[in-house]
């Protein structure tokens, strides 16, 4: 008898798919919360104020047959000043430069003028020849009930046209791994583009600001606006404290918060500087599971007015 040949097809692994997916939406749209529940760590700041994220954070999806890297933008809105205008651009830039688009769209809020802005946009682009697949995703699924959730499924339907419409909850993790299948789908074949383990390419400069910026804008009352810029002065290593005499090792961090005015200022620090041990307790337990070090955090809060609409000032803070 003849031996037949294996059927090797059962033994192939699947094409291994990688590539980049730009997340866009409004202001406060989930954005953030979002990448954090796909990569499963905290690589974005969140926040219940919009505008929160000023910088694209790329954070990295690994599984054993793709790999994502997102790429979290600031919200596309309507600028008012010299920053907003920067910021679009820099979010229309990166959709350029995409395998993907996550268009987020919280379920607790209707569809309004600033959805509509960026379907346009992403209309647009489209037209333009990219032919960039967007992915549709209605964000805080677990905050309505079935039939509200329904209903905004309709009106995202009605909004443009979508290669897919995923609801999605990134609090519960409702449907996240639907979506990172769906968004898998989407990217090319390709190897991974990232080590294995690592979640984000951001400097840990980067990510300390953020992690200052989110603890800076957590409780304040409605007086500080998104006139916050945090930069990063120095990590150093404290002199005899490099872990070689059986101590733990302490990193010195200093870091200026800056404000347009002498009022927000105030509200920063706080009565008797209370807010801002407050902003140094909560940021400095993220900075050293980040830093996996202890650290003794420096913060000092400075008045730089009008930055968001002064060119040099916004080229000194990163803008």
């Amino acid at each position: 008898m003849t031996p037949q040949p294996a059927d090797r097809t059962a033994e192939q692994p699947p094409e291994h798919r990688s590539g980049f997916v730009c997340i866009v939406g409004r202001p406060n749209a989930g954005k953030s919360t979002l990448t954090n529940a796909l990569v499963g760590e905290k690589v974005a700041i969140t926040s219940g104020r919009p505008q929160t994220t000023r910088h694209v954070i790329r954070g990295v999806v690994h599984r054993p047959d793709a790999q994502l890297v997102l790429v979290d933008t600031p919200g596309l809105h309507r600028p008012r000043t010299l920053l907003g205008e920067r910021l679009n651009d820099l979010v229309m830039a990166t959709l350029g430069e995409v395998d993907a688009v996550v268009f987020c769209l919280p379920a607790d809020q209707r569809v309004g003028p600033g959805d509509r802005f960026i379907a346009e946009s992403l209309a647009q682009l489209r037209r333009g020849g990219a032919g960039t697949p967007v992915v549709a995703v209605a964000t805080k699924a677990d905050l309505v009930g079935r039939e509200r959730l329904a209903e905004h499924l309709v009106a995202i339907d009605q909004l443009g046209e979508w290669d897919e419409i995923v609801p999605v909850s990134a609090v519960d993790g409702f449907q996240v791994d639907t979506l990172v299948d769906v968004l898998v789908r989407h990217v090319p074949p390709g190897p991974a583009l990232y080590p294995a383990g690592e979640l984000t390419d951001e400097p840990e400069a980067v990510m300390v600001a953020e992690l200052v910026r989110e603890a800076a804008l957590e409780g304040v009352r409605d007086e500080l606006p998104h006139s916050l810029a945090v930069v990063v002065e120095e990590i150093v290593p404290r002199e005899g404290r490099d872990g070689s005499d059986g101590r733990a090792p302490l990193l010195d961090v200093r870091v200026n918060l800056f404000v347009e005015r002498d009022s927000q200022k105030g509200i920063v620090i706080g009565r008797g500087g209370s807010r801002l041990r407050e902003v140094g307790t909560t940021a400095r337990r993220g900075i050293e599971a980040l830093l996996g070090s202890k650290v003794n955090l420096d913060l000092h809060v400075k008045v730089a007015r009008d930055w968001q609409r002064d060119p040099k000032q916004l080229g000194r803070l990163g803008f």
